[in-house]
């Protein structure tokens, strides 16, 4: 699963890196957690690109009430077209999740490894991401869910789960209206892990209150 992770670039950083054309309204932060709001990078009819602020745990249209979106900050890759929680954001409502980096728990006899996974030069990269609107009354909410498939590479031996990571020369692509299901499945089947490290850190990243550079550590 993916369910901590970390966005310290600044927003000029941003802005190039995303190729968005408005300004970017975020909060740094070294421990990202569900249930609150994160940026998200989605494509306009114009196909430009705008930043926004989502709930991180989507709420499908259809839910009867927004409060268990908590269970829904991931969507497993291998069902994503056909779970009706995701199928029409899939086909409708994709979006990027700019990432610095993330966290995953390693199980060990001893208790759990915190490792910090980042690109090898630090770069920002993007989560492979889906967007939803639900609406009840005069009460709208728009939220969002990272997808993840299995471990491979240097997070097998970490997780039996990874985040899917989109290319940036596949950002288009991906966020594109007119790419239909089938070509965007073809996207979340990539190699951008060859370009991360894994590295161990302390667990004062276990508490999701602490928000410091103690995080990404290394121990």
């Amino acid at each position: 699963m993916c369910g901590r992770y970390a966005l310290t670039a600044t927003p000029e950083a941003l802005i190039e890196h995303f190729e968005i054309l408005r300004q970017v309204h975020f909060q740094p932060s070294y421990n990202i957690a569900p249930a609150q709001k994160i940026l998200n990078i989605v494509e306009l009819d114009d196909q430009s690109r705008k930043a926004v602020n989502l709930f991180w745990g989507l709420v499908p249209s259809w839910a009867k009430d927004s409060k268990n979106s908590s269970h829904l900050i991931n969507a497993r890759m291998e069902t994503v077209r056909e779970k009706p929680s995701f199928r029409s954001a899939f086909n409708h409502r994709r979006c990027l999740i700019p990432a610095s980096s993330f966290y995953e728990w390693q199980k060990l006899e001893s208790g759990k490894q915190a490792f910090n996974i980042h690109h090898a030069d630090h770069q920002l990269f993007a989560f492979a991401g889906l967007w939803e609107q639900w609406q009840h009354e005069t009460e709208t909410l728009y939220s969002c869910t990272i997808i993840t498939t299995a471990a491979a590479g240097l997070m097998q031996p970490i997780h039996d789960r990874m985040p899917v990571i989109i290319p940036l020369e596949h950002y288009h692509q991906w966020l594109d209206k007119t790419t239909d299901a089938d070509q965007a499945f073809e996207l979340l089947d990539n190699h951008a892990y060859s370009q991360m490290m894994a590295i161990p850190v302390s667990d004062w990243v276990n508490n999701p209150r602490h928000d410091d550079e103690r995080c990404i550590h290394a121990v």
